[in-house]
């Protein structure tokens, strides 16, 4: 099962996913429509640039609850994505908002896995390598502004 190897799902909950979605989610022709009706997607409300209302839409309950349980146990899985995406949005948003942005996160990854057949690769939080460009660049300019010369050889290509 393609779904059960995202961090978070297990069989149970991919199971319960597939029957509220369907196996190929072909209801929903975007993973966007499939937030909106799951209940995941940010809610906004304004009216001449006045916030009334930031809650998300009612959705359906079942789906709203799995993926409230995914979200949980894909941020404890040490390594993931979804951790390092958690330590990032709980510093402003809270527990509560930073879980319900990593469960949109996650309904949209479900919509890609079922309807597109992509499988799920965890590249881990420090595997991307223009992230590690961007570090090894920002270092570099620190070490120059605080007056050394930096020269480095090309990194080889994996």
């Amino acid at each position: 099962m393609r779904l059960a190897e995202v961090p978070g799902y297990g069989v149970d909950s991919a199971q319960q996913v597939i029957a509220e979605v369907g196996p190929a989610a072909a209801t929903f022709p975007s993973p966007e429509q499939l937030s909106s009706w799951v209940g995941t997607c940010p809610g906004r409300e304004e009216s001449a640039e006045i916030s009334k209302n930031n809650r998300s839409p009612k959705g359906n309950r079942m789906m709203r609850r799995v993926l409230n349980q995914v979200a949980h146990a894909a941020v404890k899985t040490k390594g993931s994505v979804f951790q390092a995406l958690y330590r990032r949005l709980v510093i402003r948003l809270g527990h509560n908002k930073a879980i319900w942005a990593i469960a949109h996160r996650l309904c949209r990854l479900t919509w890609k896995i079922l309807h597109q057949g992509v499988r799920y690769v965890e590249l881990g939080t420090r595997s991307n390598s223009r992230t590690i460009k961007a570090r090894a660049n920002k270092l570099i300019r620190e070490l120059r502004s605080l007056g050394y010369q930096v020269q480095l050889p090309q990194m080889p290509t994996p």
